[in-house]
């Protein structure tokens, strides 16, 4: 896969641009100038992958702005080999983002065309340590929790009871929650087994969270 000096050039501006907007998180910076982001991109949209807007993807989904994948990044204070869930992979360029910080990252996608994507994309780029799953996000992957941290990259109609109980105590989760159009960020640290702190960091749009998983 190519990665050029104008494309890393690119990804210099992005960073500069994002830092701008009240980014701090010196290693969320770092994994967005180090992932080449147009490799995750339908060749129709190369020209503007080092904008700073979502576009879309295959099955209706998006790759995300890259200003909002650096809010969750660093919402989630990612430390080094933090166990992490994320619940939609698309094209798998957050992962990648989580996996260049050090993170221990399982992924869960709901579309099938996708996953099996992504299943061959990921290891080709060098990603291989990404544990890639089929099925649906609300379930989560109970068998290898608990996580230090969960992301929801999807706009879910309420918090997934499910993705608390495999939020370690002391955990966060980042989720955007509403229906409709727009969405609110959320935090939700696990304090105890029973109560969960939850904090709101603006509005953001996303495509909605669906359950079960899309055969096609």
């Amino acid at each position: 896969m190519l990665d050029s000096y104008r494309h890393k050039g690119l990804r210099k501006k992005l960073v500069e641009t994002i830092r701008a907007k009240g980014i701090i998180d010196e290693n969320v910076l770092n994994a967005i100038e180090k992932v080449p982001r147009h490799w995750f991109m339908d060749s129709s949209f190369l020209e503007f992958a080092y904008e700073d807007r979502a576009f879309p993807i295959s099955a209706g989904q998006t790759i995300s702005q890259p200003y909002t994948v650096a809010v969750m990044t660093e919402l989630l204070q990612i430390r080094k080999n933090d166990k992490v869930l994320e619940i939609g992979t698309g094209s798998g360029y957050q992962a990648c983002i989580l996996s260049a910080m050090g993170a221990k990252v399982y992924t869960i996608e709901r579309q099938k065309s996708l996953h099996e994507k992504a299943k061959i994309f990921l290891p080709s780029i060098g990603y291989s340590t990404i544990k890639q799953f089929y099925g649906d996000g609300y379930k989560g992957l109970p068998t290898y929790g608990p996580f230090d941290k969960i992301i929801v990259t999807c706009g879910a109609p309420h918090i997934p009871t499910a993705l608390i109980e495999q939020l370690k105590i002391g955990g966060i989760m980042v989720i955007p929650v509403g229906e409709g159009g727009t969405q609110v960020m959320q935090t939700v640290e696990r304090i105890t087994d029973t109560n969960i702190e939850i904090k709101n960091h603006g509005y953001f749009r996303f495509v909605p969270m669906l359950e079960d998983r899309n055969e096609k």
